[in-house]
C-alpha cells in the first residue's frame, strides 16, 4: 500500500529548505559581524546551500559569490590596506539576505 501522506511533508520540505539554508546564512553572518567566526566560516557556509541558491535567479548566486570572494580578500590584509571595507561588505551581505528573503517569500505566495 502506497503512503501518499508523505507528498505534502516533502512538499512542505522542500519549500522550506530554502528558508531554513537562508536563516543559517544570516545567522553565520550575525557571528561573523559579532566576530564570533571567521570570514573564511562565512564564506564556505554560504557556498554549501545549495537548495536557497537553486531557489533564487541565477543573479542572487553571482552576487553573493562575488561579496564573498570580496570579503574573504579582505579578512587577508588590515581594513586601511585592503579596497574592500568588511564593514560595506557585511551590510551588503545583509541586504542580498534581506532581499532573498522577499525573492523567496513572493515565490512561496505565487506558488513557484
Amino acid at each position: 500500500m502506497h503512503d501518499t501522506t508523505a507528498t505534502p511533508t516533502a512538499t512542505a520540505t522542500a519549500r522550506a529548505e530554502p528558508l531554513q539554508q537562508l536563516a543559517l546564512i544570516e545567522s553565520t553572518l550575525a557571528r561573523f559581524r559579532d566576530q564570533a567566526c571567521p570570514a573564511s566560516t562565512l564564506a564556505d557556509t554560504a557556498r554549501a546551500q545549495t537548495a536557497l541558491l537553486a531557489a533564487l535567479p541565477p543573479r542572487y548566486g553571482e552576487v553573493l559569490l562575488g561579496l564573498l570572494d570580496r570579503l574573504e580578500s579582505s579578512a587577508l590584509f588590515s581594513e586601511e590596506s585592503c579596497s574592500f571595507s568588511q564593514k560595506d561588505l557585511v551590510a551588503n551581505l545583509e541586504m542580498w539576505v534581506g532581499k532573498a528573503a522577499g525573492t523567496l517569500q513572493q515565490s512561496r505566495a505565487s506558488g513557484v
